[in-house]
């Protein structure tokens, strides 16, 4: 009833209230770094990260003090609740918000930027962007035109994680998965949706299930979902009692499954971040034999951005921080493991020979695939209206059917 509302609002607002943003004076960066000194920028993101949270608090939050006098304070939160933040500030008539920057994409975005929550278009105006990022890498996010109002912050791609010590070959399809499972009972799980994980898990089986991504990238197709989504449930039903807990319940979160891998309850993790189980084990979190694989019919990948919102209090300064995470200084150190071991966003040909020496000489870890081998196996994210309609789907079919 929750998500059924704020759709509703969200219409209405798209409809009644398109006054302002087209409108707004923009800056130029170069104001905004004038205006931006001395001043606080609140970034509002995902904060189930250790490692993410300890760069951004640590490298991005020192670097531009020092650099731009601006003091910047993390505040976490899920994406879908600082939307729904926003959209509460528009209903109100609130000019000048909480939110200064965001990371955000997807669903998230589209919901925002079809209700004018979002400040732009903006990418355009900044140097980074325009210097070293390709446009054609930034001009759909999850299947929606971004119009310049995100801002490039890295790419991520959906990996399994296994320990080779206990797995010699690990199942690296789909069909080998369901029979790996059913012979070894007990030590498989996935998030449950809307977990962004669990959902990008579902939305990858439901590529390979259905003959591949290419049928589904000019947008949602009823016709066509109806047609394919049942060989999806009937997999995934196939297998519910073979899994953890024998299907009864489903990790809440990826933070959950992750302490089930941990613990060795399950053998097969997985992660929308191809360094994570680098990190891990640079944590000390997982023994030296961890390894990560993908799927022969495909890894979902996405590039994720920032944007600033509609009534943001520091609209300079945010352009300014969203700016400096599209740096090459920016991006060479979130690409190290040591730091994050997010993928880049920037064009390698748009670098200086200097800063392509730097990137290649990472040592992104024995447990992170090649770059060739990530790219080969790559396939595009889903367009937001199937991704959601999955979603809920999922909790008739599967979780609605235990």
């Amino acid at each position: 009833m929750k998500k059924r509302m704020f759709y509703f609002a969200l219409v209405l607002l798209f409809l009644f209230s398109n006054e302002a943003i087209a409108g707004t004076k923009f800056l130029t960066y170069e104001q905004a770094v004038e205006n931006a000194r001395g001043t606080t920028v609140k970034f509002y993101m995902w904060g189930g990260s250790v490692p993410i949270n300890g760069w951004v608090d640590g490298y991005v939050t020192e670097t531009v003090k020092k650099k731009f006098g601006i003091t910047l304070n993390r505040v976490p939160m899920d994406a879908s609740v600082f939307v729904n933040k926003l959209l509460t500030e528009k209903m109100a008539g609130k000019k000048k918000g909480t939110i200064d920057l965001m990371w955000i994409n997807g669903e998230n975005f589209k919901n925002a930027k079809q209700a004018g929550l979002l400040y732009g278009p903006v990418a355009g105006r900044l140097p980074s962007v325009q210097a070293y990022v390709d446009p054609v890498s930034m001009a759909f996010d999850f299947g929606f035109p971004v119009d310049h109002f995100e801002v490039p912050y890295g790419k991520a791609q959906f990996v399994f994680i296994f320990d080779q010590a206990k797995i010699t070959t690990p199942p690296d399809s789909f069909e080998n998965l369901k029979t790996w499972i059913k012979a070894h009972p007990g030590q498989f799980t996935y998030p449950q949706p809307p977990d962004f994980t669990g959902s990008a898990f579902i939305r990858q089986l439901f590529y390979a299930v259905t003959g591949g991504h290419e049928q589904y990238m000019k947008g949602f197709d009823e016709t066509l979902y109806n047609q394919n989504v049942p060989k999806l449930w009937g997999y995934l039903q196939d297998i519910a009692p073979y899994l953890w807990q024998k299907g009864e319940t489903y990790p809440k979160s990826i933070a959950a499954l992750e302490l089930l891998f941990e613990r060795g309850e399950v053998a097969l993790n997985m992660s929308y971040h191809q360094a994570h189980a680098a990190n891990k084990i640079l944590e000390g979190k997982y023994p030296e034999s961890v390894r990560t694989f993908v799927m022969q019919k495909g890894s979902i990948y996405n590039t994720h951005f920032t944007a600033i919102a509609y009534n943001a209090p520091n609209i300079a300064g945010a352009m300014v921080v969203a700016d400096f995470l599209a740096s090459p200084e920016a991006q060479l150190s979130k690409n190290n493991p040591q730091n994050w071991g997010d993928f880049t966003v920037l064009d390698m040909k748009k670098l200086s020979p200097d800063m392509v020496k730097a990137f290649e000489a990472l040592d992104l870890g024995a447990a992170t695939l090649p770059l060739e081998q990530l790219n080969s196996a790559a396939v595009p994210e889903i367009p937001a209206e199937y991704l959601t309609r999955l979603e809920s789907d999922w909790q008739k079919q599967i979780l609605g059917k235990k």
